[in-house]
């Protein structure tokens, strides 16, 4: 058994293709994307993204030790996004799978300003990743065990989500903390008629630790809910339409069906956080509080800090990150969900998914030198704000 690595991050890694529309018109989508149109933008970013680049190297740059569990294809994005991962750290590719017979995956990230992101994406490698890819020797010695984005790798939802429950069952069986995060499928994809409501449900009793956005969890569990929503936004985004009524709602289900800690990302209306009872704190595994009690019963709702938003492409994983990092340094729930949306922020401030993300201890000097939260009214009766928290807290 292996201690090198504190954390394992799993799952979908791909290279992001984005160009800069930082500076483009603030046109209508209709108008700006118009068929025949020349769109005039500024340099490309290659960048690695999905799951394991985007949580898993941030991990690695707010100090925790983190081994990196994708599949790339022997070519030449497959060799770009090894090159770019390894120039965050020696050793951080040694843990990656080169498939000789896939294509690497890569997004193309259309995010002008004013407009919500529209991601061009091949999965191709991450298509064929599973259970047997995961190197169980070095999971073995970690505390905390995360995967993201199975929506995206065919194997994690056809037959069930049988790879994917096997891998949490085995991890579970280790001792381990899991964690899990999701992402959001094309509704007319296999992906996305795939039975979510049986996978979730499947999965959830060994998973610790649940951190979907909110869009993501109403698609796959209540879908009338998200039909309902999304004609009542017109499209728009439903994020405002979302009630501290819903989310306690929810959070009682993801609860009841196993998970310890239910955080929600609601987009630029910050986090969501909720938690069960001591004595399920208390079954966590290695990366659990020492002070379980401190953890049971919590509703958070943590504001999002006041950042120059340059490009929003990977700030869920880096909340992630920011969320994971707190709870393995052993950190209140109150400071934990504050350390999420710092890394959060952090990473909107630049186009790509990594560069903005600071170091742990610059990223908490930000905090304790009176760093602005974006404004956010009382989610409902009951409610009240922590001022030296910046945190509403229910009850």
């Amino acid at each position: 058994m292996t201690e090198k690595y504190v954390a394992v991050v799993a799952g979908h890694l791909c290279l992001d293709v984005i160009p800069d529309m930082s500076h483009s018109s603030k046109e209508k989508f209709e108008v700006m994307f118009r068929p025949g149109r020349l769109l005039d933008v500024g340099p490309i970013t290659f960048a690695t993204g999905g799951a394991v680049s985007n949580t898993g190297l941030a991990l690695n740059k707010l100090g925790i030790p983190a081994a990196l569990m994708g599949r790339v294809g022997e070519d030449i994005f497959g060799e770009a996004i090894k090159g770019i991962i390894a120039s965050h750290g020696a050793g951080l590719t040694d843990t990656l799978i080169v498939d000789k017979n896939a294509v690497s995956s890569y997004t193309v990230i259309i995010n002008p300003p004013g407009i919500d992101r529209i991601f061009l994406h091949c999965p191709s490698a991450n298509d064929t990743f599973g259970a047997a890819d995961i190197r169980y020797d070095l999971v073995e010695g970690a505390r905390l065990f995360h995967f993201g984005y199975p929506p995206l790798m065919k194997r994690m939802y056809e037959d069930g989500s049988a790879e994917l429950l096997a891998i949490y069952q085995r991890v579970k069986g280790m001792g381990l903390t899991t964690s899990l995060d999701m992402a959001l499928p094309d509704v007319n994809s296999p992906a996305g008629r795939a039975n979510w409501p049986a996978i979730v449900r499947g999965v959830l009793p060994y998973v610790d630790v649940f951190l979907p956005s909110i869009e993501e969890i109403l698609y796959m569990l209540r879908r009338d809910t998200y039909n309902d929503l999304m004609a009542r936004s017109g499209g728009a985004g439903f994020l405002p339409l979302i009630t501290a009524e819903l989310l306690h709602d929810l959070s009682d289900e993801l609860i009841d069906l196993g998970v310890k800690i239910v955080g929600l990302k609601l987009g630029e209306r910050g986090l969501y956080v909720r938690t069960a009872g001591q004595a399920a704190i208390e079954r966590m595994g290695r990366a659990r509080p020492t002070d379980p009690a401190a953890w049971a019963g919590k509703e958070l709702w943590a504001p999002c800090f006041r950042v120059n938003v340059v490009g929003t492409s990977g700030s869920g994983d880096s909340t992630i990150a920011g969320f994971l990092g707190a709870l393995l340094r052993d950190m209140t729930p109150e400071q934990t969900v504050t350390a999420a949306v710092a890394v959060g922020a952090c990473n909107v401030e630049k186009a790509d998914t990594l560069s903005g993300v600071r170091g742990w201890d610059e990223t908490m000097q930000r905090i304790t030198h009176g760093w602005a939260r974006l404004p956010l009214a009382a989610p409902a009766p009951g409610w009240r704000y922590d001022d030296a928290q910046g945190l509403w807290t229910a009850g």
